[in-house]
């Protein structure tokens, strides 16, 4: 899959990325699609309330990498989920601790 880094911050940071977080970058890379990553570890998953409509996978506890689906528009399936199979492309946003009181 293509990546885009949504600021020049989270760009450098991720490409002298090491450890679990070049692994993962590299997955997201290697992948077809979205759907891909699913079943890799990681645990790639969609977030929900305040950041619906962006995804996360676990690094090193307690971090997230989080980042966005791209396509305009978004692949909608017919029952109007997100078709993980036709996403291509993310955004990568932030490393963060999400779960940060």
């Amino acid at each position: 899959m293509e990546i885009v880094f949504d600021n020049n911050a989270i760009r450098k940071r991720c490409n002298r990325a090491s450890g679990r977080l070049k692994q993962r970058l590299d997955d997201i890379r290697a992948a077809d699609n979205l759907s891909v990553l699913q079943i890799l570890p990681g645990r790639y998953h969609a977030l929900r309330a305040d950041r619906l409509g962006e995804w996360a996978c676990d690094l090193e506890q307690p971090y997230r990498l989080v980042f966005r689906p791209l396509g305009d528009p978004l692949p909608i399936s017919k029952d109007g989920w997100l078709d993980t199979t036709k996403v291509i492309a993310v955004s990568i946003l932030e490393v963060v601790d999400y779960h940060e009181h």
